[in-house]
This record gives structure tokens, sequence and C-alpha cells, in this order.
């Protein structure tokens, strides 16, 4: 079971970023897959989520209207599309999975990724 995360990096804010989760070891339509973050000193968030299996989605109040989360079912990924990034969004990006609730916003997923920095400069 993996959940590969892709795509972090450096940009500037107002800028566009990409992540990709990439999973493999479990039925991927029957979970829901969210996007976590974390800075030091800050509790984990739970940012974005999609459920394959029944279709919900979930954005953080702090995101909306600037981040798209959708997923590839052929490939059996989740992309994470962020764009007007701001400062704030400086964070270890944390791809995660839930098959046992399997709706969103996910309260305890059970895989992680290993997670991907992004940072964004002001």
């Amino acid at each position: 079971v993996q959940l590969v995360e892709s795509g972090g990096g450096l940009v500037q804010a107002g800028g566009s970023l990409t992540l990709s989760c990439t999973t493999s070891g479990f039925s991927f339509d029957d979970y829901a897959i969210g996007w976590f973050r974390e800075v030091p000193g800050k509790e984990r968030e739970g940012v974005v989520c999609i459920s394959m299996s029944d279709g919900s989605t979930y954005y953080h109040d702090s995101v909306k209207g600037r981040f798209t989360i959708a997923s590839d079912n052929a490939k059996n990924t989740v992309h994470l599309q962020m764009s007007s990034l701001k400062s704030g969004d400086t964070a270890i990006y944390y791809c995660a999975a839930d098959g046992y609730g399997r709706t969103c916003p996910i309260a305890d997923p059970h895989l992680w990724g290993q997670g991907t920095p992004v940072t964004v400069s002001s």
C-alpha cells in the first residue's frame, strides 16, 4: 500500500502549483483521499478531500476558490491544483486516505504519504 506525493516546490506568492498523489495497493474507488498540511508549531490540518466512494468533497475555508481537488480514477491518482498561493500556504503537504469512513472531510486517515514541501515566497 502506497501513497506517493509529487509536485511540491518553491513558488512566488500569487503563483500556482499542482500536487499529485499516486496510490497503489488498495481499491481506489472505495476510498476518500485528502490533503493535509503541517507547519512547525501548529497542528496538522485537513485542506481538501475527495471521496471516490460517495462523491463528496471538502475544502477548508482558507483555500476555497483557490484550490481544486480532482481524481484520475484510471491512474489511481488525486491532483491538487493550487492557485493564488499565499505565504500562509507554506507547509508540508501530506496525502492521506481513509477506507473506513470513506467520506469527506476525513476525520482519521489510516494511510499517509511521506509529504511534499510547498514554499510560497512573498
